[in-house]
């Protein structure tokens, strides 16, 4: 962490992210100038220091480059992206999976591409593709049958008692149940959810509104209303944006299904 590092490691970072006035950097001399220049400016250094470990910054440092490279592409200026990050808490497992089905959504989501195959860039492909492998390694005899790994700080043994295969059927249902003239549809059709479904929600149109509505119903958490309520007394605050909603999804489940 910056708070751990010396003033020189600092300076020195600092420098390799932002070489500001050096004028070259194969030059040791004039590398070590710029450095003097930092460790004797004490108020300057803290303000350094605060910026290698917020990750606002790291966004910023990120997002620019990539930003003036494309208005250059595209010959025009001005605002690239929408914002530079978004941060909600997980509050428990349901909403861990249902932030995993989103994201490896996304792709088809953007219109990218029609099926979970085709999405660059997703852990879902990656987990296709990885049970592929293994079956013509093992001749068909591994199965997809394995646990669905934990994230990383969740004390947990495996999410929901999922499999690599059931997350699978689930994100490709997920995928299926957009409004046929929307964009973000799988090209499929299927209206029975598996059997899967029932170790993330206790009704299906609880699971979509989870998954649809990762970024625009949920705010700074997301959770059932139970958690989110915690969440909102943790934070010294009466409510959380979703609770609205979460408590509307409970009648839902005492209703029939129509299957």
């Amino acid at each position: 962490m910056p708070w751990q590092w010396s003033d020189r490691e600092v300076a020195e970072r600092w420098l390799v992210i932002f070489p500001g006035s050096i004028s070259d950097r194969d030059d040791p001399a004039c590398v070590e100038h710029a450095t003097l220049a930092l460790l004797g400016n004490a108020k300057r250094l803290d303000v350094i220091r605060q910026r290698l470990g917020s990750i606002s910054w790291f966004m910023r440092a990120l997002n620019e480059p990539i930003a003036r490279w494309a208005n250059r592409e595209d010959g025009c200026s001005g605002r690239f992206w929408e914002g530079r990050f978004k941060c909600q808490a997980l509050l428990d497992e349901q909403a861990v999976i249902s932030c995993m089905a989103y994201v490896d959504l996304n792709p088809v989501r953007a219109g990218m591409c029609e099926t979970l195959r085709d999405s660059e860039h997703t852990s879902v492909r990656h987990r296709l593709e990885s049970a592929q492998s293994a079956i013509a390694k093992a001749l068909g005899k591994r199965s997809q049958e394995e646990a669905l790994k934990p994230v990383a700080g969740l004390d947990v043994d495996t999410l929901s008692d999922l499999t690599e295969s059931s997350y699978i059927e689930l994100v490709r249902w997920t995928g299926l149940q957009a409004h046929p003239e929307k964009r973000g549809r799988l090209c499929a059709t299927e209206e029975t959810p598996p059997e899967s479904l029932w170790n993330v929600a206790k009704h299906p149109v609880e699971w979509m509104r989870r998954v649809h509505g990762t970024e625009s119903n949920y705010y700074r958490a997301i959770g059932s209303a139970e958690s989110l309520m915690l969440k909102a007394a943790e934070l010294g605050q009466r409510w959380l944006k979703g609770v609205s909603g979460e408590l509307a999804l409970q009648k839902l489940r005492e209703q029939p299904l129509p299957w």
